[in-house]
């Protein structure tokens, strides 16, 4: 065993000062997942965003009242921030020119208003927070109402259970009589006349207040012109429709969240981009049956599975029709929503 011993003796000796250590070219400390708890952030409102700065209200209602100008935090880069979101913001929030305050966090949203970019598509694009109503604004012609078009901003606002109001613009040009019909049947919609010279301002504006108002229309329809009407610092764009393919102009680029004062209150008035499609791809029908109580109750005797269509074999909806003790208008009004989803194969 000597040469065994004669290697070991050959050996070099270490000590700490041969430890290597690769430096950090940045020189900052090294990256680590506890974050901090923000426990001082303040809670502000997001009125808009754009170009990634987001435009948020601090101590609302309050003497303090201000609007700050934030920008999103690293960790929320994969979290859509959305108008009407309740924010968690430090930094500087004291929202003089040329200051910019931090968003930390978004508090647990009461409501959540979405949309897919078409009905096969299950990525959901989030359009507002925390709306607890919907106004439809559609126009009685120039452009002509789109029935189908109304159906899925008011299945989109059942599956949120965010209240659906109407307003029927440009009424002095047809009677929208034969239009409104369409939706008899459904008892929870509240629905405005208005025309050129007798838009009913004031009853809108009744309804608006103590709620936030998402306002959603066809492009062309008049909504931006209401929103001016009802919120005049709104200086919202306003366009034509064109003769040709009688289709709008789109003139709100942008979803902004808007104070309304009124009369009777205030409440919040939340205007978004014209748009010619709604995607449902990410509804839960279920969630259109739940907002018609009555008519849950008498589906808890329907087969497993059922559809609840017109042609639905043993569908107590429609054996209830047939036996007079439901009224047709009503079922018509939940048949046309779940007539929405018919063509898809997976639900």
């Amino acid at each position: 065993m000597s040469w065994l011993s004669d290697d070991l003796d050959d050996e070099p000796e270490f000590d700490e000062s041969d430890v290597r250590v690769r430096p950090n070219p940045k020189g900052n400390r090294p990256r680590t997942k506890r974050r901090p708890a923000h426990e001082s952030a303040e809670i502000a409102r997001v009125l808009g965003v754009d170009r990634g700065r987001y435009a948020v209200l601090v101590d609302e209602d309050l003497p303090t009242e201000r609007e700050v100008t934030a920008a999103r935090a690293r960790e929320l880069r994969k979290m859509p921030i959305v108008t009407g979101d309740r924010a968690r913001i430090v930094g500087d929030t004291s929202g003089r020119e040329g200051t910019l305050a931090r968003i930390v966090g978004i508090e647990e949203r009461s409501s959540l208003l979405r949309r897919s970019a078409d009905d096969t598509d299950q990525v959901e694009r989030v359009i507002v927070a925390n709306a607890d109503q919907m106004l439809v604004v559609v126009a009685a012609a120039d452009p002509e109402p789109r029935p189908r078009l109304v159906d899925r901003y008011l299945v989109a606002a059942l599956d949120a259970g965010i209240r659906p109001l109407m307003v029927v613009t440009k009424t002095d040009l047809a009677d929208p009589t034969g239009f409104l019909e369409h939706f008899a049947g459904l008892d929870e919609l509240r629905v405005f006349r208005s025309a050129r010279d007798e838009a009913p301002l004031d009853a809108i504006g009744e309804a608006l207040v103590g709620h936030t108002t998402v306002f959603v229309g066809h492009s062309g329809v008049g909504k931006s012109t209401l929103v001016n009407a009802l919120v005049p610092t709104a200086r919202r764009a306003t366009g034509h429709v064109n003769q040709v393919t009688g289709r709008g102009r789109h003139t709100s680029s942008s979803t902004v969240s808007l104070r309304y004062h009124g009369p009777a209150g205030s409440g919040w008035v939340i205007d978004t981009p014209g748009v010619r499609s709604f995607g449902l791809g990410h509804v839960d029908p279920d969630n259109i049956l739940r907002a018609y109580p009555d008519l849950l109750e008498i589906a808890a005797e329907c087969p497993r599975g059922c559809t609840h269509l017109p042609d639905a074999p043993d569908c107590a909806l429609n054996e209830a029709v047939a036996a007079g003790t439901l009224a047709p208008g009503r079922l018509d009004s939940l048949q046309r929503l779940l007539g929405t989803f018919k063509d898809k194969q997976d639900w």
